[in-house]
């Protein structure tokens, strides 16, 4: 099970490249991936329908009693083939749904594939924290994919309310969650549903989160709003995610709790009346809907609310017949909004006032949609009617036993019942019947709240007979609705397939799934519900004023956009109140919280060192006075650079006081990183006035003084509390040997942090790559290139300007001779000639390839000796920098072609696949290994994968530097051109590289 979803989320990885050379042909290669998964969990049934189940665990989190552990059996064999056969079949009907010009559609293949994925993930798992984690990916996935068509404003929209809908559900579940396993002991679901935890306050509370986020999720009131909404999103999207998918994520965590704590205080009430309020509301609705596919989607709020009160109902012949309703609902429900999107394209729209013959037109197409749709009703023989007859009498015979619930279970559901078979006949008449006089084909918003297939759908809905789909669309609607009549068929032995489930529902029961049970009670309630709702179709006009007239029972949408709204308007109110005074009323009110913060809790403290030390040594005195000098003199500095060279003079300070302590490796971390922070520093600060404050005296300079006294006081007091707190002793002889023997490597200081806590050195990396990413998308502001500028670019410019001045002046001779024919760097002569550095250009030349050797040095002797991947790393980027200090961002394109990206990406590849590299080997993650040999002249060789680990690191801090380099560097400078003279001032001097040569 964890090979099948790697592969899923390889192959989602690969979609994208994989499209664009086989445009929409890529679908059906993904689907096989699912297909798959579906004979792969086939295989598993013999197991399953044995009383077995298939197992499979790694360990992951052992401190915390995470593992990596997935469990088959009836439940989720059924969800498995559900999640996987259907999704199989809405990728191969989206080969045909698409045309090969849809926007982004390898992004909609990659994320569907994963979402399909990601849904077999989460049926499958045992611990109940990696169910949550596939939980969560799931609201996300849904987020993308409704919002498939993201220059629309609606699918915009609608994809934000179920992702805020969704995911504070999922919150209140993880708290859930975290009690409930808390109290159990355990993180095994199987083990959690078992052996249910003593009741009490705390399980009902836990439970009673639980639910929350599942009635979200499944879109139960009060959160169904978000599910209509929803249908902004393609229909395969509709057709999978909220027809057998993601809407059956909270049905499914319902129906795996309901073994285990069905008689938990509050859960069938709440099930009962929340399912059976949501299935009347939904039906409701649905009816009064013009569009078919928001008709549909109400008709899915309708039965998830059924669905709701029968897995929830906490009987074992209930158990039974809400397993098989689950699997009737996900066949027929998604084979009607596959059958939906057929009939936007044949006719331009889904309004059904202005459909009519079309099931003349299309045959095969208007039965399997009358399947589908009586199955949905209940109609014999399809799986429908067979799982609705197991529903009615489980709750008769709950009834029998003087349940009161049974009561509200029984009459809610015959009354559901009959507005889905009003809804059902509904959509049948709407979408296939001939009308007499039917309206005009529009594709604006109709009356009525209808609206076209463009607005509704947010897909470009073409005119009638321009995207006529042929025959091969309908395999999947086809498939599934023979599935249906299987269902109902063979429904004896796929009854007691599904009856493994329901066995472990305590209370008993011995119904069994049939097609016929002859004459009794359920088989007269269906009667009379299919009787009253086609009397109910019938009277649609009578009853459409009659809902006319109703007022909405519950909108929860005008509630949801009016906290929306209500949230909008607090942050801007707090904004204006806060976040006035600029920059320097934002650092007065940080440095004052870290002042008021910090300061109070010292202040509180009673470990205070026995004893103060001045200092070690006299020389500690003479830097931290020359430190605190500079320090004094940049705040007084009223010019630009000269402020940051004190600035730096301070860091510097702290270089040799690392260096006097015994740390070279800081020493010399910090040297560069000082030196690199000014270059940055003088790079920003070149398009600023070089005087500070020219224009506007700086005010309060009191103030100022002040705070900046408080802070520097409670950073000393702090430090002195910190060093009184001290009980234990040191770990410097406990680490000195982790390193040597657990690291491999005499240095400590590299060994901890690509080794014992490479952890944080990875998410740290991360930090990097966002900086980068941040600081170029301010400066890139009309797109960001993915290389630095090359000499090349600027040839025909160059060529051009040239032609313009032998125009200007006849008197230039063509052969004047031309002093670009020797030259120490290529960019060099890109430069306007008072720019340039002859001196400067030579020095740069000299040192540039012997400061590559030495951080090349630097990265592979960082083990044992100072050094590292983060310090070659920045002497490599220095290196970088002096090139373009002396020959211009040209230089750097000659120097480096390649883009930055190329090298962050390559850096965290190599960290991150050092880290689960180890997972394969079936050891933890981040584990390393290592390489020992005698070698002739190089000696005893130890190389390990935290090596590789460093390398990643080194090439992540050169990708930091050069992407620095060419935001604030290389498009400051062209900006800069731009704006003095409309050109690049350097393109007039610019050469190629070969011309350099």
């Amino acid at each position: 099970m964890i090979v099948v979803l790697l592969m899923f989320a390889g192959l989602a990885a690969l979609t994208p490249i994989l499209t664009r050379a086989l445009s929409t042909r890529v679908f059906y290669l993904v689907a096989a991936l699912p297909a798959a998964a579906f004979v792969y969990t086939l295989t598993q049934s013999e197991t399953v329908l044995g009383g077995g189940t298939v197992t499979q665990s790694v360990e992951w989190i052992p401190q915390l009693g995470i593992a990596l552990s997935f469990r088959v059996d009836t439940l989720g064999w059924l969800l498995a083939l559900v999640v996987t056969g259907v999704g199989a079949l809405v990728l191969v009907y989206c080969a045909r749904y698409f045309s090969p010009d849809e926007p982004q559609l390898g992004r909609f293949a990659a994320l569907l594939l994963a979402f399909a994925g990601t849904m077999y993930g989460l049926v499958t798992a045992d611990d109940i924290y990696i169910m949550f984690m596939f939980w969560e990916i799931t609201s996300v996935l849904s987020y993308l994919l409704i919002g498939h068509y993201t220059e629309r404003k609606e699918s915009r929209g609608a994809a934000l309310q179920a992702l805020l809908v969704t995911t504070f559900g999922g919150l209140a579940m993880l708290v859930g969650v975290i009690l409930l396993s808390t109290a159990a002991g355990t993180t095994s679901i199987a083990g959690i549903v078992a052996d249910p935890p003593a009741g009490g306050a705390l399980v009902t509370t836990s439970i009673m989160l639980v639910l929350a986020g599942a009635l979200s999720k499944s879109a139960l009131v009060p959160f169904h709003f978000w599910l209509p909404a929803a249908m902004a999103a393609p229909t395969p999207v509709s057709a999978y995610l909220h027809a057998a998918a993601m809407v059956k994520a909270g049905i499914y965590l319902i129906a795996r709790f309901a073994p285990g704590y069905a008689d938990t205080p509050g859960w069938t009430e709440v099930l009962v009346v929340v399912g059976v309020w949501t299935m009347v509301l939904g039906a409701w609705r649905s009816l009064r809907q013009n569009d078919l596919k928001l008709l549909l989607a109400y008709g899915t709020v309708s039965q998830l609310g059924f669905l709701t009160v029968v897995v929830g109902f906490g009987s074992r012949d209930a158990a039974l017949a809400g397993a098989a309703l689950l699997l009737a609902h996900a066949l027929f429900k998604s084979t009607l909004f596959l059958v939906v999107g057929i009939v936007d394209h044949d006719e331009g729209t889904r309004d059904l006032r202005h459909i009519s013959g079309l099931g003349r037109r299309r045959p095969v197409l208007a039965a399997t949609a009358v399947v589908a749709a009586a199955s949905m009703a209940g109609i014999p023989p399809l799986l429908g009617f067979v799982s609705k007859e197991a529903v009615l009498t489980s709750f008769l015979e709950a009834v029998e036993h003087g349940e009161p619930w049974g009561w509200v279970a029984l009459v809610g559901v015959t009354v559901g019942s009959v507005l889905t078979v009003a809804y059902s006949a509904r959509f049948v008449w709407g979408a296939f019947a001939t009308k007499r006089e039917p309206a005009a084909v529009t594709r604006e918003p109709g009356a009525s709240g209808a609206v076209s297939g463009r607005a509704a759908d947010a897909h470009p809905a073409p005119e009638a007979g321009e995207h006529a789909p042929d025959r091969l669309i309908l395999i999947a609607p086809v498939v599934l609705t023979l599935a249906t009549i299987a269902g109902g068929i063979l429904s004896a032995p796929l009854g007691h397939a599904l009856e493994g489930y329901a066995d472990e529902v305590p209370g008993g029961g011995d119904y069994h799934l049939a097609l016929w049970h002859g004459f009794e009670p359920a088989l007269g309630i269906s009667a009379l519900v299919i009787a009253a709702g086609l009397a109910l179709f019938a009277a649609r006009t009578s009853f459409s004023r009659l809902q006319k007239k109703v007022p909405p029972m519950v909108d929860a949408s005008r509630t949801y956009w009016a906290i929306v709204r209500g949230v909008d308007a607090a942050a801007a109110r707090i904004t204006l109140f806060a976040q006035k005074g600029g920059l320097p009323q934002y650092l007065s009110t940080i440095l004052l919280v870290f002042v008021l913060c910090l300061g109070a809790t010292t202040a509180f403290n009673r470990t205070w060192p026995g004893e103060f030390v001045l200092f070690d040594y006299p020389a500690q005195v003479f830097v931290a006075a020359a430190m605190a000098a500079a320090a004094v003199m940049a705040a007084r500095a009223t010019h630009r650079l000269a402020a940051v060279l004190l600035v730096g003079a301070t860091g510097f300070g702290l270089v040799v006081l690392f260096a006097f302590h015994g740390a070279p490796d800081l020493a010399l971390t910090q040297a560069l990183v000082e030196t690199v922070t000014i270059v940055v520093f003088v790079l920003v600060l070149r398009r600023l006035p070089p005087r500070i404050a020219q224009h506007n005296t700086p005010m309060k300079r009191g103030r100022r003084l002040l705070i900046g006294a408080l802070v520097g006081a409670t950073m000393g007091v702090a430090g002195l509390v910190a060093l009184g707190a001290r009980q234990a002793g040191t770990l410097t002889d406990e680490l000195a040997r982790l390193s040597v023997e657990e690291g491999h490597g005499k240095n400590i200081v590299n060994v901890m942090l690509v080794d014992i806590r490479a952890w944080d050195t990875m998410n740290e990396l991360s930090v990097l790559i966002v900086v980068a990413t941040g600081v170029a998308s301010l400066l890139f502001v009309t797109g960001r290139n993915v290389t630095m500028p090359r000499l090349r670019e600027s040839r025909g410019q160059r060529q051009g300007r040239r032609r313009i001045r032998l125009v200007e002046d006849p008197h230039t001779s063509a052969s004047a001779p031309d002093d670009r024919q020797h030259s120490w760097l290529l960019g060099g002569r890109t430069l306007a000639p008072e720019n340039r550095s002859l001196i400067l250009e030579v020095l740069v030349r000299l040192i540039f390839h012997p400061a590559i050797v030495v951080s090349v040095y630097l990265l592979f002797a960082g083990h044992n000796a100072p050094g590292g991947g983060f310090a070659g790393g920045l002497v490599a980027g220095l290196a970088l920098i002096a090139r373009y200090l002396a020959g211009g961002r040209y230089e750097i394109g000659e120097t480096l072609p390649i883009g930055p990206g190329a090298l962050l990406g390559a850096g965290m590849l190599l960290a991150t696949g050092t880290a689960v590299g180890s997972l394969f080997l079936g050891t933890d993650v981040l584990t390393s290994a290592y390489f020992e040999a005698d070698l002739p002249l190089l000696g005893h060789l130890s190389f390990g994968t935290s090596s590789i680990f460093d390398i990643g690191v080194y090439l992540v801090v050169i990708g930091l530097v050069l992407d620095v380099l060419r935001a604030l560097g290389g498009e400051v400078d062209r900006q800069q051109a731009e704006a003095e003279g409309g050109t690049d001032r350097s393109d007039e001097h610019s050469v190629t590289a070969e011309e350099a040569r």
